[in-house]
C-alpha cells in the first residue's frame, strides 16, 4: 500500500491499531485560565509520558510548547474567536486554517460543527470550507460534532441527534469525528454503524468519579469507538500520567476498566 501525504499524517493521529489517545488542551483559549493548565508544558510531558498519542490544543501552544510536543502527533484548534466573558456569545468562526496548521507542524485541524443549534448556518459552511481547503493540503480534519451546540443539552444530546450529526459530519467530508457518548453501548453502536468515518467520544465536563469516566471510555471502545479526545478529566486529575496511563490500557489494550483503574 503506499501511502500520500494525508495517510502519513493520519497514521501519526491513529496507531497501527487504529485507535487514538488525544488530549485536549484547548480549553483556554476561550476560558482563560482553566485550573490544572498553568503550565502547559508540564502537562503535555505528563501525558506523552503516560502514553498519550496526539496534543490537541491551540495555536499559542502549539508555537511555544514545540519542545514538549516532540515527536506526538499534534492537532491545530483553528476556530474560535469568542470568550467566556460576554454575557451574550455569538457564533465561533475560522480564525486559522490549513496554511497556519501547516507551519505550526500540526498533523490534522479541528473545528466544531453545531447542526440544529442558532448557530449552524455559521458552523457548518466554515467546517465545509475548512474540509475543501485542507483537502488540497492533505491535511485530515477532525469535527466536533453536537446536535444543538452547548445550547441545551438535555434536549438535543439524544442518540439519535447525535447520529445525526455525526453522518452529517461525515457527509461534509470530515475524516473523522468527535462527539458525545450517548450513554449505553447499543445506541452509541448505533451511531458509530450510521457514520462511515470514525469517532472519538469527547470528555465533557469533569466526571463525578475516576470509575464513571473509565467505565464511559471502555464501553464507548467496545461500540466501536476509535478513541477519545479527553481534557479536564485528564489534565485536572492529580496525576495526568497515570490518567493517561489508564486510559491508553482501556483504548491500546482493550483493559477493563478495573484493571485500568489499578495503574492510578
Amino acid at each position: 500500500m503506499v501511502y500520500g501525504a494525508k495517510e502519513r499524517r493520519m497514521r501519526r493521529i491513529f496507531r497501527s491499531d487504529g485507535r487514538t489517545l488525544i488530549v485536549a488542551m484547548d480549553h483556554a483559549g476561550a476560558m482563560g485560565p482553566v485550573p490544572g493548565l498553568e503550565d502547559p508544558g508540564r502537562v503535555i510531558e505528563q501525558v506523552l509520558a503516560g502514553g498519550a498519542d496526539v496534543i490537541m490544543t491551540t495555536y499559542g501552544v502549539a508555537t511555544r510548547f514545540t519542545e514538549a510536543i516532540g515527536g506526538a502527533g499534534l492537532i491545530l484548534r483553528v476556530d474560535g474567536g469568542t470568550s467566556m466573558l460576554p454575557e451574550e456569545r455569538g457564533s465561533m468562526s475560522l480564525i486559522y486554517d490549513a496554511i497556519d496548521a501547516l507551519r505550526v507542524g500540526a498533523d490534522g485541524v479541528v473545528c466544531m460543527g453545531f447542526p440544529g443549534s442558532g448557530f449552524e448556518s455559521e458552523t457548518l459552511p466554515y467546517l465545509a470550507g475548512l474540509v475543501s481547503q485542507c483537502r488540497e493540503w492533505a491535511l485530515p480534519v477532525l469535527a466536533e460534532m453536537l446536535p444543538g451546540g452547548f445550547e441545551n443539552p438535555a434536549k438535543w444530546w439524544t442518540a439519535e441527534n447525535i447520529a445525526f450529526a455525526c453522518r452529517l459530519g461525515a457527509e461534509m467530508g470530515v475524516d473523522f469525528v468527535k462527539t458525545r457518548y450517548t450513554g449505553d453501548v447499543e445506541s452509541f453502536r448505533r451511531v458509530v454503524e450510521a457514520t462511515y468515518v470514525p469517532i472519538v467520544v469527547l470528555g465533557g465536563g469533569k466526571t463525578k468519579t475516576v470509575e464513571d469516566l473509565l467505565g464511559t471510555v471502555y464501553d464507548a471502545m467496545q461500540a466501536g469507538a476509535k478513541g477519545v479526545a479527553i481534557g479536564r478529566n485528564i489534565y485536572q486529575y492529580p496525576e495526568p500520567q497515570k490518567m493517561t496511563a489508564a486510559l491508553a490500557a482501556i483504548i491500546h489494550d482493550g483493559a477493563t476498566p478495573e484493571a485500568a483503574g489499578k495503574l492510578l
